[in-house]
């Protein structure tokens, strides 16, 4: 007989800080977590020129659909002339990201940006993508 097993949902929150989206990612991104963070990562990129912080030094684990996802919102910034960094200290997100050769695709920072310290948007909440 199977247990029940609740999987690691990911939360993230989200803030405005100048004109810059900063999006902190928690927990894991996978085949179940990765669909709904894309999609909220698709609204939050939805206009012209959008700037956008994915940190994603909380996150504990990306599988291919991560990938998938952080591979889209690049696309969508960067197709809308915007602007899409990547924030993480993980040697091992940054060796898969070399292994599927997209060690140069992502602009990565070990920290968000001088000046993008979180402020909240009242439109902009904690949201539970699990």
């Amino acid at each position: 007989m199977f247990k029940d097993h609740e999987e690691p949902t990911p939360c993230h929150t989200e803030r405005l800080v100048g004109g810059t989206i900063v999006v902190e990612v928690q927990g894991e991104i996978d085949l179940c977590t990765g669909p709904p963070l894309s999609a909220r990562l698709d609204a939050l990129t939805a206009g012209p020129f959008p700037d956008l912080v994915l940190d994603l030094r909380p996150v504990s684990f990306v599988d291919c659909s991560g990938l998938r996802a952080l591979c889209r919102a690049r696309n969508r910034v960067l197709a809308r002339g915007g602007r899409f960094r990547l924030v993480t200290e993980s040697a091992r997100l940054l060796g898969i990201l070399r292994c599927v050769d997209l060690g140069d695709a992502f602009e990565v920072l070990s920290r968000p940006p001088e000046g993008v310290v979180p402020t909240p948007r009242p439109d902009l909440v904690p949201v539970d993508v699990g």
